[in-house]
């Protein structure tokens, strides 16, 4: 592997916790930002934010995440003054191309992006001029060069298809960030094509591999009678 890989570079990993899957409607509750410098917790810094997001927390949410309304509106800081340190963190490390890491980022992006449109604050793409790049998104990555493998790919099956331990309870916006670190760094192991590309290249590629999933889930909802509502683009 060559020391020059991105993969050796600092990687700055991002989730949230949220009160439910509406990219639109529902509000962030927690997240967090790990900076990495290499593989293993001794190489990590998180720093993370719990939110009083304003509403109710429903309680299937709860019962992902652990938050209650009660607990958010005690302890949590207002949105704004939150988000706007997340999003001037990402900003600054996507200003050193330093790469967004998560898992399934399409989520985590639209929900902080439109977050930051409702409480009037500038969005990433607004803060950076561009789209919103390098990223580096886990599960894109593991369909792109593992296209036919069957099963589900929610992040602990993939951290159980490249024999990773858990080290923590999944759904804690910082433990999700570190397993996905462990992920990428293990895809990067095992296929030397990802982690030769260059940063632009890789980020160009995760769109073309997330297009191609994107319209075969569609045709596949087609087929079933279902409305294929699937995005095509990527991340955002």
């Amino acid at each position: 592997m060559s020391t020059s890989s991105w993969i050796d570079a600092p990687l700055l990993g991002f989730d949230t916790e949220t009160t439910g899957t509406n990219v639109a409607e529902d509000r962030i509750v927690t997240v967090a930002l790990v900076h990495s410098v290499g593989p293993g917790r001794e190489n990590e810094t998180v720093a993370t934010w719990l939110i009083d997001p304003g509403v109710e927390i429903p309680e299937p949410a709860q019962r992902v995440h652990g938050i209650s309304t009660a607990h958010a509106r005690e302890h949590g800081m207002q949105p704004a003054e939150a988000l706007d340190e997340v999003a001037a963190m990402i900003v600054d490390a996507l200003g050193k191309d330093v790469p967004l890491v998560a898992f399934n980022i399409g989520f985590d992006l639209a929900i902080l992006e439109n977050e930051l449109q409702r409480l009037g604050l500038p969005t990433l793409v607004e803060r950076l001029g561009h789209d919103i790049a390098p990223v580096i998104d886990g599960l894109v990555i593991d369909r792109g060069v593992d296209r036919y493998r069957k099963g589900k790919r929610t992040l602990t099956d993939v951290l159980a298809h490249y024999g990773l331990e858990q080290d923590g309870r999944l759904h804690t916006a910082d433990v999700d960030v570190s397993a996905t670190l462990d992920v990428v760094r293990a895809i990067a192991a095992k296929y030397p094509q990802v982690v030769s590309s260059t940063l632009e290249d890789l980020h160009r590629e995760q769109v073309g591999w997330h297009r191609r999933w994107a319209e075969g889930m569609n045709e596949w909802l087609t087929r079933k009678g279902r409305t294929p509502d699937v995005n095509t683009a990527w991340p955002l």
